[in-house]
């Protein structure tokens, strides 16, 4: 309405769920705005039966340590175009020409990753379906053994193929959500709020914002559970007993 329009549309697949596919493509024709999709949390998701990270014009994957695979820190970025591709790398490898001296036409970064840090994200993609299941079999555990009509899991969408990355709660306020925790973090289990908004981050505070108060509620009721591939049932058992304890 204001003549201008966003230089792209980021779309987050949030904790491995698929973002809004379609609604997301329609915009992105109409407005001819192009995609950058947030994969750093979905490899292994899917929607429609098509592999997320592979929708936008863009997408980043993310190999940080806490991630479904790892390299240890680092990501990916996919693209659909040779072009694009070629841009990509010339940017990250400091924008230096093919030269025999040390040219540079354009600012360049060095976004790297080592062939060692590489090598082992090549043998982790080979257990990454292992890892999946495994994050999917911790979701299931809990939705099985968490029934308190406190709690309320997030269900996929039809269509929607989420590797669960993180097996996310809602307690019905921050107070119960805030309390559980604390009891957790005593009993030495990890658990943390869903990630805060960006319009509630310092450095955002004076950018503009578009608020319908969901994205408020999640952060305050909202809770991630222990979801590492490699949870044994002794500790999910251990980490159920506890909520069970605190709901009953």
């Amino acid at each position: 309405n204001k003549g201008k329009k966003p230089k792209a549309i980021i779309a987050v697949h949030l904790y491995g769920m698929p973002f809004k596919v379609d609604e997301i493509h329609d915009l992105s024709k109409i407005y001819e705005i192009p995609v950058i999709e947030d994969s750093a949390e979905s490899l292994g998701s899917s929607f429609n039966g098509r592999k997320c990270g592979t929708f936008g014009d863009f997408a980043i994957l993310s190999f940080n340590g806490n991630k479904i695979i790892t390299t240890s820190g680092g990501g990916a970025l996919v693209t659909k175009t040779e072009t694009l591709k070629e841009k990509v790398v010339f940017l990250s490898t400091q924008a230096r020409e093919q030269s025999p001296a040390y040219v540079h036409s354009e600012i360049g970064y060095n976004y790297r990753m080592s062939n060692i840090v590489a090598g082992i994200g090549r043998g982790q993609m080979t257990v990454l379906d292992e890892f999946v299941a495994k994050r999917r079999s911790n979701f299931e555990f809990y939705k099985e053994h968490l029934t308190h009509d406190a709690i309320r899991f997030l269900e996929e969408p039809q269509g929607s193929f989420s590797n669960r990355w993180l097996t996310c709660i809602l307690t019905d306020s921050f107070e119960i959500r805030e309390e559980l925790r604390l009891l957790l973090q005593a009993e030495n289990i990890e658990s943390r709020p869903l990630w805060k908004p960006m319009h509630q981050q310092p450095v955002f505070k004076d950018a503009p914002k578009y608020l319908n108060g969901v994205s408020d509620e999640l952060f305050e009721k909202g809770l991630c559970l222990p979801s590492g591939s490699n949870l044994t049932d002794n500790e999910r058992n251990r980490i159920i007993n506890c909520i069970n304890e605190f709901f009953c």
